[in-house]
């Protein structure tokens, strides 16, 4: 589904997730620690990461509700 370096990015920004917690399509973003901040740190990895842009479009809350979700938005970028 998505790669090691996405799942590891998000694992840092997602600070309610215990290291032991599977990291699953369906996973609630918010309710593990992604606010405004996270979000920020996560953006600013993921486009590194993968040399993309999210532009405004992209940057609508719902792309960022769960990892299945984000991931379709950054595999759409690529």
């Amino acid at each position: 589904m998505w790669d090691e370096p996405f799942e590891r990015i998000l694992r840092k920004n997602l600070p309610l997730m215990e290291s032991g917690d599977q990291l699953t399509a369906d996973l609630s973003l918010r309710d593990h620690g992604l606010d405004s901040m996270a979000m920020v740190s996560m953006l600013s990895a993921l486009e590194s990461e993968y040399d993309v842009r999210f532009l405004d479009d992209a940057l609508h809350i719902d792309n960022f509700a769960t990892p299945e979700t984000l991931w379709k938005t950054l595999a759409a970028m690529r």
